[in-house]
């Protein structure tokens, strides 16, 4: 146990920056659903410093990290399901950006573009490690390998509101491609090859978030709600009851920074469902959007306890393997 405190910072790991991307998403879907239930920004406000207090001190502890331990960094890259999570801190920026827009141009624009850079990098970067001589097992791909290209999506969500229509067309275009190239893999392993690991499995949930997202970076282009954005968002509706099928049994499994996976996509989905409420007035799609926003915000409150027990354990902190 002293030994795993004493290296924590070695062993700090990339999945913390998922814990940014869950809280961004909720500062966005508590946003959406302030407006549209016609409420006050008070509590959006809140989570949105928490999640700047928290992605500071987790992007500081990262970086004394590259600046330390090189060596551990690099094992993390060249790890075949962690090297999936490096985009998480961009994705996190983009996600910060988008929420500060109201509060300071400024800022988002300075968030938007350090973190529009990044995901490009990132992106190509990963891609092109996918692409390499290095082998990958069936056993490597998992639904955590939507994060590094769906993640471009998210660059609408303040590209658009600050103008830079091209970019985000691109950044959309290449996500939803990319989308459907690994909907297609992930499903083909989920499929006819062995089960994900247990440490894994709460990743199916990620399932969720390229049809959400895609629906909110479509909107935020076009506009309104067109035929597209209805298959999208009905496509998450579709992918959320296969994953609410799969509850009871990712309950049962032991906690980990995995867990985390519930957060995000449970986020983009519910403020989905506030934007299509909010574009087309339809009351059922108000309803559903609180009732997630209701499972979401308990879902982070556990997951927070969890982390916090499992940090205090040391837990969190072990080498990988």
């Amino acid at each position: 146990m002293a030994e795993q405190h004493q290296n924590w910072l070695m062993n700090f790991p990339i999945a913390f920056f998922t814990t940014t991307m869950g809280m961004g998403g909720l500062t966005l879907a508590l946003m959406a659903g302030e407006d549209v239930l016609g409420l006050g920004s008070i509590i959006s406000t809140w989570v949105l410093l928490l999640t700047l207090l928290q992605f500071s001190a987790i992007f500081l502890c990262y970086v004394a990290k590259v600046l330390k331990h090189p060596e551990s960094v690099k094992a993390e890259w060249n790890h075949p399901v962690q090297l999936a999570l490096f985009p998480a801190g961009s994705i996190s920026m983009l996600l910060l950006a988008a929420a500060l827009y109201d509060w300071s141009v400024l800022m988002a624009t300075i968030l938007w573009g350090v973190g529009t850079v990044l995901q490009g990098v990132l992106t190509l970067a990963v891609i092109s490690g996918w692409i390499s001589p290095r082998s990958f097992q069936q056993a490597h791909l998992t639904p955590a390998w939507f994060i590094p290209v769906v993640g471009n999506v998210i660059v609408t969500f303040a590209g658009v509101p600050l103008g830079f229509m091209e970019t985000s067309w691109f950044f959309l275009s290449a996500g939803l491609i990319f989308w459907i190239v690994l909907l297609s893999l992930v499903m083909n392993r989920l499929i006819f090859h062995d089960p994900l690991s247990e440490r894994l499995q709460p990743t199916l949930i990620i399932l969720i978030a390229p049809p959400a997202l895609g629906f909110l970076g479509w909107v935020e282009l076009m506009g309104h709600v067109d035929a597209f954005a209805h298959v999208l968002l009905n496509v998450a509706y579709l992918f959320g009851l296969v994953v609410v099928i799969q509850v009871p049994r990712l309950l049962r499994l032991s906690f980990t920074l995995s867990f985390w996976a519930l957060s995000f996509p449970l986020a983009a989905l519910t403020r989905a469902s506030f934007i299509y409420a909010e574009e087309t007035g339809s009351g059922a799609h108000l309803v559903i959007g609180s009732i997630l926003l209701t499972v979401l915000c308990v879902t982070l409150l556990m997951l927070f306890w969890r982390t916090v027990t499992e940090i205090w354990s040391g837990r969190v902190f072990q080498p990988l393997s």
